[in-house]
């Protein structure tokens, strides 16, 4: 038994969505927000506890599916940190987003020798954050 990869969100609930991601986050997403923005990503990758069947890491894009895509979130659960993990998942969703003209993120400048490792290379952005809305907004409207 180990982490198992996969690319779909076939058999998770928000049960196996808890336990420590949003590390150091004031105000983090609830289970069920967590679960929802993994439903409306473009893209997803998890990596899977074999034994417990819990969710240890992810990684999301959001992208328009013809140019341009985002990775905003890459998390691994501190206890899971060191196996290689986050660049496993980095790598398939850089490869699954290999025919799209662009693919950004921004980082904290602590980790991007991590992404620089992955292929990627730096840039500069701007960026806003509503840290009062950090646990997450899901306009019901849209499940009308």
């Amino acid at each position: 038994m180990g982490i198992v990869f996969r690319d779909k969100l076939d058999g998770i609930g928000s049960e196996q969505l808890t336990g420590g991601f949003f590390d150091g986050w004031p105000n983090p997403p609830s289970p069920s927000t967590f679960l929802k923005l993994l439903e409306q990503s473009y893209a997803i990758e998890l990596a899977i506890d074999e034994q417990t069947g819990n969710v240890v890491g992810f990684i999301q894009a959001i992208s328009d599916g013809v140019l341009s895509a985002y990775v905003p979130l890459l998390e691994v659960l501190p206890e899971y940190k060191g196996q290689g993990i986050g660049s496993e998942l980095t790598q398939r969703m850089l490869q699954r987003l290999q025919g799209l003209y662009m693919i950004d993120l921004l980082c904290d400048p602590d980790v991007q020798t991590f992404y620089e490792k992955q292929g990627m290379q730096r840039s500069t952005g701007m960026s806003i954050r509503h840290y009062s809305n950090q646990a997450g907004h899901i306009d019901n409207k849209q499940n009308d």
